[in-house]
């Protein structure tokens, strides 16, 4: 079993390079979709990975979540997809499926594990747009109303593992809720204090995995 993890950020990949060996590859992509497109073909073409995570850290789409929450993304979508009114559908791109539906085994493996803060299965919705105001979390629930985490890679991601047929995961712990009123400080005090004991819950999920195979 070799498992591929792409981070977006060097705190991110700082927290989780330390699980890079033979059988774990570690890379960062940089922010935003092209970015973790591009890198995840170069993954998956070098090192043909059996399944691929995309971790770090999300926003929380609805307030009933906190931070440190993780988010087990069961399908991704792209928030700011849309191909005109024939496509009939936000999110969509023309020729592709609408959404990347997880394992289901990766899903029960990931909602399965022992953890300290809450762990949720859902939508997670992904965009070229760091989401830091509430408006802007409204405008996506309009047309993603399950939506609970948002990111700028996942979809991107799950769509080039569908491409070549690889199995693929979102799985992110929650630094922020922008629709809750101490949403920056939050964010700040996330990597401040409390990430490194947070991207425990990756090597966790990670290990699970390896054991399972």
């Amino acid at each position: 079993m070799k498992i591929g993890i792409l981070v977006a950020m060097d705190k991110e990949y700082e927290q989780l390079r330390h699980l890079d060996n033979e059988n774990i590859i570690v890379c960062k992509t940089g922010i935003g979709k092209v970015n973790a497109a591009v890198n995840t073909t170069q993954l998956i073409l070098s090192h043909h990975p059996d399944v691929i995570i995309s971790s770090g850290c999300c926003g929380g789409a609805s307030t009933d979540l906190n931070v440190l929450d993780v988010i087990v993304g069961n399908r991704a979508v792209h928030h700011d997809a849309y191909c005109g009114l024939e496509a009939d559908e936000y999110g969509k791109i023309q020729g592709m499926p609408k959404y990347y539906i997880a394992p289901q085994h990766l899903i029960d493996i990931a909602t399965s594990l022992e953890y300290d803060h809450k762990i949720h299965s859902g939508l997670i919705v992904s965009g070229d747009w760091f989401v830091d105001k509430v408006e802007k979390v409204d405008e996506i629930l309009a047309h993603f109303p399950d939506a609970i985490g948002i990111d700028m890679e996942s979809a991107a991601i799950a769509q080039t593992c569908y491409i070549f047929n690889t199995p693929f995961i979102s799985f992110r712990v929650v630094s922020d809720v922008p629709a809750k009123p101490n949403n920056v400080a939050d964010y700040k005090n996330f990597w401040n204090t409390v990430s490194s004991s947070s991207f425990a819950i990756t090597k966790q999920f990670v290990d699970r995995i390896l054991q399972l195979s």
